[in-house]
């Protein structure tokens, strides 16, 4: 044997008795952590895990604090600061919860982490006027990227609560007035997030569609009306999306608070639909330790509900109360190990174990591109007189009046405010009374439409004026060819809107321009529906809503005709105060935090299917969006069944390409009058271009939820459909024969 053999044999062997220890001790730690095997179910993680827990470990993981110097409080130790945080097991390698909000994007309350921007996607309400699936979930997976890379791992996400009231202070967040709509679009916001190895939640768990009174109103709705409605958008959404958590909401519902309320939780969520994962709190939603017993599983940001306790100051609810309740016998244990179990199995499900959130860079500029695709495919363009848009690039003066646009794109406030990449354009403070008074500041990201417009038109073809004097403004915009007007609906979290007119005196800024230039386009940036009643005045009207921190290039891109509008309405538009259910807010002449009750009697008809109940005309109709193109349907074909099919072909007859969102709606069921929306399609076709769509129907869509029965149920007969541009644009008809069926809930 040669030297050089000596030495390879004698090498091989010292490194391989240097590895027997390593292998050893990885092999030990994976029998002494069983949970971390990854072959495993989420569940059989979750199993095995949660029975090593003692009880204070297990008291340790279903309360935590808000993670912000708020009300007094200091940040918590080992929390990076958001708006809460759970600490983790270190013994056991739990990780801590670091919880953000992130309705549009990960938010940074009060300037927790100083230095630290996110992108901010436009409002839930442009989102929804996409009507497409696969714009919500880049969205979703956008968020859920940017937060793993700073070091979180549960976003106060997914908002799905329906439209009832259009003056609602948190329209802008949610998906509009349909709960399929809702469900579909929240559920693949939801699944992009948490396919980032992120927990989303799902909120706001249920029936929470206003802010005034929010902490204490009493919502009362009959359960068939809530399970065909509001339930159902969270039950779609659930089903698509699997999130991690439910958020329980601030208000009652029949009586009892929606985080302490049976019916919700442990009827309908956790036996009904199965639901695996934990139930958390709002920030300040917890009355009382019994809250464990009827469902909750998490309290959040435990000082709000220890300052706001009525009787009980001081108290967190699920520290030591819930503790001695446990010794005492009062809460079973076994309710507290089901409670830490499921956030366990929603923590194995998500990747929090095998793939933690950990700081990493973020790529905005790609990031950028997200949210400028989803607010420009979220405009609506509602009137288009003389086809005044698209605008020409060369040859054409105009004047930009008003609405911030030479700062940036207004966003909604509260929770979900972001402090975008590119900084704030102008940010406002307006203080206030209230729970929310901190946090009432107007913020536009900085993303100038003034700046986009000129980059297109030229620096010398485009004036701008501020729009403080209405004179003054409609004398200069009589000076160019086109006038454009922004106008801006400011709405947030705390505050519903006490009317539906624009602010600040901009309708009669409108006029006044509108009656100097005849071209006058109006551009909305509102959390809502306003009235219009300049409407037969201007050339064109463009909803952009909350258009995100690439907004104002997205404005451009469409009145440009860069970007072909494809929007179509989530929520439909009143024509005036008349065709609103209550006249006057429930609790609204009332201070904060006093009793007070509604009632939804309109049951599950929210939205345009009341409108074509009572025959109300709206101003605008749900599902309305015109194009720069044309499009036709036709061939419609129908079958049945077990359910409804319905197939039919749409063609672009423009000279443009574009994307149309084809809508069919169930008019008659078994001999019934109805309308709901049973499905739709995001079409994009070429001039000329022709395809066919096939849209099959969910059969709780075709039903009624039978209390009695405690199951969806179909009847026997004929099913009539129709296709159409928009709810009340529906000359396409068919139908065929359903069979009876029954669902479980």
């Amino acid at each position: 044997m040669t030297d050089r053999m000596r030495r390879l044999l004698l090498g091989t062997a010292l490194s391989l008795s240097l590895a027997a220890p390593l292998a050893t001790t990885a092999l030990a730690a994976e029998a002494a952590r069983p949970w971390m095997d990854t072959k495993l179910s989420p569940d059989q993680r979750a199993d095995l895990l949660n029975k090593e827990l003692t009880l204070d470990e297990r008291i340790g993981l279903v309360h935590g604090p808000m993670a912000m110097p708020f009300l007094g409080a200091k940040l918590p130790e080992g929390a990076i600061g958001s708006a809460g945080y759970i600490p983790g097991v270190p013994r056991l390698g739990i990780p801590a919860l670091q919880e953000s909000d992130a309705s549009l994007g990960v938010a940074n309350p009060m300037n927790v982490r100083p230095g630290d921007p996110s992108t901010a996607l436009p409002s839930g309400l442009s989102l929804a006027s996409t009507w497409n699936p696969e714009t919500a979930y880049k969205g979703g997976a956008m968020i859920g990227k940017e937060a793993h890379a700073k070091g979180l791992n549960v976003l106060l996400a997914g908002g799905v609560n329906l439209a009832r009231d259009p003056r609602n202070g948190r329209n802008f967040e949610y998906l509009g007035e349909d709960p399929l709509l809702a469900g579909t679009l929240g559920g693949e916001s939801i699944r992009g997030i948490q396919d980032q190895n992120v927990v989303s939640t799902i909120k706001h768990f249920a029936v929470n569609d206003q802010e005034t009174q929010r902490m204490t109103i009493d919502v009362k709705i009959g359960e068939a009306a809530a399970r065909e409605s509001d339930l159902l958008a969270f039950q779609i959404a659930i089903e698509k999306g699997k999130p991690g958590s439910v958020m329980c909401a601030y208000n009652k519902v029949n009586g009892a608070y929606a985080c302490d309320n049976p019916f919700l939780l442990n009827k309908v969520l956790k036996t009904d639909w199965a639901y695996p994962g934990w139930v958390m709190s709002d920030w300040g939603a917890v009355h009382g330790v019994e809250a464990a017993v009827n469902g909750l599983d998490q309290e959040s940001g435990e000082q709000i509900d220890a300052l706001l306790a009525p009787g009980g100051a001081g108290k967190v609810w699920f520290n030591e109360p819930l503790k001695a309740a446990i010794q005492d016998k009062t809460v079973p244990a076994e309710r507290l190990s089901d409670m830490t179990r499921r956030i366990l199995r929603s923590m194995f499900a998500a990747g929090l174990f095998d793939n933690p959130a950990a700081k990493a860079p973020i790529d905005f500029d790609a990031h950028a591109q997200v949210t400028k695709a989803a607010g420009t495919e979220g405009i609506v363009l509602l009137k288009n007189k003389g086809d005044v848009l698209p605008l020409a690039t060369k040859g054409k003066t105009i004047t930009v009046i008003g609405g911030f646009a030479n700062a940036g794109v207004l966003s909604g406030g509260g929770s979900s405010q972001v402090v975008s990449d590119g900084g704030p354009g102008a940010s406002i403070p307006l203080g206030g009374d209230g729970m929310m008074g901190p946090f009432r500041t107007v913020v536009y990201h900085a993303s100038s439409p003034l700046k986009a417009i000129r980059a297109k038109a030229g620096e010398k073809a485009v004036r701008f004026n501020d729009g403080s004097y209405p004179a003054e403004a409609a004398a200069v915009a009589k000076t160019t060819n086109v006038a454009i007007v922004f106008a801006t609906q400011w709405m947030s979290e705390g505050a519903d809107a006490p009317d539906l007119s624009l602010p600040n005196g901009q309708d009669a800024l409108i006029a006044a321009v509108a009656a100097a230039n005849p071209n006058t386009i109006v551009v909305l940036e509102t959390g809502g529906p306003v009235h219009m009643p300049w409407l037969d005045k201007v050339a064109g009207v463009v909803e952009a809503w909350y258009p995100g921190s690439r907004g104002g290039e997205a404005i451009a891109d469409i009145l440009f005709g860069d970007a072909n509008p494809s929007g179509r309405l989530p929520i439909t538009f009143p024509a005036d105060d008349s065709q609103l259910l209550h006249k006057d807010i429930p609790g609204a002449d009332k201070p904060e935090f006093s009793p007070a009750e509604i009632t939804y009697t309109e049951g599950a008809d929210i939205g345009y299917r009341r409108y074509a109940k009572t025959g109300a005309k709206p101003l605008f109709p749900f599902g309305y969006g015109l194009s720069y193109s044309h499009f036709s349907y036709g061939d419609v074909k129908v079958t049945g069944g077990d359910t409804l099919t319905v197939s039919f072909e749409v063609t672009n007859t423009g000279k443009r390409p574009g994307q149309d969102v084809p809508q069919v709606y169930l008019t008659n069921a078994a001999g019934t009058k109805t309308q709901r929306l049973i499905g739709w399609s995001k079409v994009a076709l070429a001039p000329g271009e022709k395809k066919r769509v096939t849209v099959t129907a969910d059969t709780r869509l075709l039903g009624s939820f039978d209390e009695a029965a405690h199951a969806w149920q179909v009847k026997a007969g004929e099913y009539q459909v129709a296709v159409g541009a928009s709810a009340t644009d529906l000359d396409l008809k068919g139908g065929a024969a359903v069979k009876a069926s029954t669902r479980q809930p």
